[in-house]
């Protein structure tokens, strides 16, 4: 009989490429985030690699209201903004994903592009385009219309978020619910809400609202100072290590977000 056995050079050099490039991808994500907390733990004077030493200095200086007034303060504004468009993303996402859920398959797949499309439109386009249509009807930079604009950038991340949940529920459900009595109030209170909600969760993860740099940078006016911004600044200023801390903070922040997150979201175990 004719050997079948599987020739191992194909499949050592499939291996090869996918530990290889993978391991390789992997380094490229995950080394810029080692050499920023590497790089506020330093004792100098400035942003180098490797530090020169070990110290939680700039910690202490970050923490310092006196020194790091104006960080705090645009720290203040980025999570004002960010949990401001996190409510209003919200009102958008949650009723669009439902409705999108009782539309025809082929109306749907009309509609959902439109709502998608500020995530192919560039932010920085858009930020530029908000700032002249915001100018030419008389509003002007502010605390509002940077929530604004990052409720049109970010709220699509959150229905995308919450579409993929509704589309493996089950119909039946709220059907049933309506069935045996319910409001649609209390069905939608009761029933798709809570099911929705690991996508709602999901989307409302505000970390990208944070780190946003043009859409702040055009909607946002002088008064409101916001973090991307700041960070930028004491880099083209005096290379201040203070970054590199605010790095290691918001590092350690998703960190703890997506464990929480990873336990609160997890499905329950079987018995």
């Amino acid at each position: 009989m004719p050997d079948r056995r599987e020739n191992p050079i194909p499949v050592m050099l499939y291996k090869a490429f996918v530990y290889g490039f993978g391991g390789l991808c992997v380094i490229y994500l995950v080394a810029p985030i080692v050499i920023a907390l590497t790089m506020s733990f330093t004792s100098g004077q400035t942003l180098k690699y490797p530090p020169q030493g070990f110290s939680l200095r700039w910690y202490a200086a970050l923490l310092d209201p006196v020194r790091s007034a104006t960080e705090h303060i645009a720290a203040w504004n980025s999570l004002k903004i960010a949990g401001l468009a996190v409510l209003g993303s919200l009102i958008f996402a949650v009723p669009a994903t439902i409705g999108m859920t009782r539309m025809k398959r082929s109306t749907a797949g009309t509609i959902e592009p439109l709502l998608l499309a500020p995530l192919v439109l560039p932010s920085l386009v858009y930020g530029l385009a908000a700032l002249i249509v915001a100018n030419f009807i008389g509003f002007k930079p502010s605390l509002w219309l940077t929530v604004s604009g990052h409720v049109v950038v970010f709220g699509p991340l959150m229905y995308r978020a919450a579409s993929v949940v509704a589309q493996g529920l089950n119909p039946s459900l709220a059907e049933a619910s309506t069935t045996m009595g319910a409001s649609w109030f209390m069905t939608l209170r009761r029933v798709t809400l809570p099911l929705l909600m690991p996508g709602i969760l999901a989307g409302a993860f505000f970390i990208q609202s944070l780190d946003n740099v043009s859409v702040s940078l055009f909607l946002a006016d002088a008064r409101t100072t916001v973090l991307p911004l700041r960070m930028f600044a004491l880099i083209e200023e005096s290379l201040d290590v203070r970054v590199a801390a605010i790095s290691g903070i918001l590092i350690a922040v998703t960190l703890v977000g997506l464990l929480v997150a990873r336990r609160v979201l997890a499905p329950p175990r079987q018995a």
